[in-house]
C-alpha cells in the first residue's frame, strides 16, 4: 500500500534524510563538512585567505618587513648618508662632523705661540738689525737700515698671508698641524677657505675687548668657541 505521504512513491528528503546542504552535499557543491574554497582547502590560483594570505606574519610588514627588528634606515640602522641624533651637522656637543674631538684650550694656545715665533722670529731680527743700522749709522748706512725694517714688516705680513691661506685651505697651520688640531666649519665640518680665514682673523678684534676675555671663552664654552669662531661660525677640533 502506497504512503499517503507520499504519493508518489518517492519520498523526499526530510527528517534524517536531510536535502543538500546539510551533511550530505553533493561534490559540486561544497557546504557545510565539505567548505568552500579560501578556508583551510583554499586551490592554489584562488586568492590566499585567513592565515594563508600575505598578512599577519606571511606578508612584507609586521615580522618580516623593515620595522621592529629590522629598522628602517634612520633609527639605529642609519645610512651613511643621514645623520642621526648626535652626528646632526652643526650641532657638536659630540663628535664634530668632520671628525674627531673638539680641541681644548691649550692645544689651542700652543698653536698659536708656534705660529707666533714662525712670523716673528724671522720678521723680528730683520726689523731689530734695521733699527740699529739705522740709528747708529748715517747716510747710506741708515738707508739700509730702514730698508731692512721694512723688509722685516714685508716678512711678517707675507709669513701672517701664507698661514691664513694654509689654515684656510687646509684647516692647519703649522702650529696647528704640529698640536694635532684641525680649524672647520660647524657647519660642514671641512676647512672655510681663504677669505673666511682672514675675516675670522679680523674679528679676532672682538676677542680683545673687555679685556681679552673672548680669548678666554673656550675654557668654558659648550663648543669651545671664540667670539671670532662665533661670529664666522667655526670650531676647532682634533685632526
Amino acid at each position: 500500500m502506497g504512503n499517503p505521504y507520499d504519493p508518489y512513491g518517492q519520498q523526499q528528503p526530510g527528517y534524517g534524510q536531510q536535502q543538500p546542504g546539510y551533511g550530505q552535499q553533493p561534490p559540486a557543491q561544497p557546504g557545510y563538512g565539505q567548505q568552500q574554497p579560501g578556508y583551510g582547502q583554499q586551490p592554489p590560483a584562488q586568492q590566499p585567505g585567513y592565515g594563508q594570505q600575505p598578512g599577519y606574519g606571511q606578508q612584507p610588514g609586521y615580522g618580516q618587513q623593515p620595522g621592529y627588528g629590522q629598522q628602517q634606515p634612520g633609527y639605529g640602522q642609519q645610512p651613511p648618508a643621514q645623520a642621526g641624533y648626535g652626528q646632526q651637522p652643526g650641532y657638536y656637543g659630540g663628535a664634530p662632523a668632520g671628525g674627531g674631538q673638539l680641541a681644548e684650550w691649550g692645544s689651542r694656545v700652543g698653536g698659536y705661540f708656534i705660529d707666533g715665533l714662525i712670523v716673528g722670529i724671522p720678521a723680528g731680527v730683520l726689523y731689530f738689525l734695521g733699527s740699529l743700522i739705522a740709528t747708529g749709522g748715517s747716510g747710506g748706512a741708515a738707508l739700509f737700515g730702514v730698508l731692512l725694517m721694512l723688509v722685516g714688516a714685508a716678512a711678517a705680513f707675507g709669513l701672517g698671508l701664507w698661514l691664513l691661506y694654509q689654515e684656510g685651505t687646509t684647516g692647519q697651520t703649522i702650529g696647528k698641524r704640529q698640536m694635532g688640531i684641525k680649524l672647520v666649519s660647524a657647519d660642514t665640518g671641512q676647512p672655510i677657505g681663504f677669505g673666511m680665514a682672514f675675516l675670522r682673523k679680523i674679528c679676532h678684534a672682538a676677542d680683545s675687548f673687555a679685556c681679552y676675555v673672548g680669548w678666554l671663552w673656550p675654557l668654558w664654552d659648550e663648543r669651545k668657541q671664540t667670539f671670532a669662531d662665533k661670529i664666522v661660525n667655526t670650531i676647532v677640533v682634533r685632526a
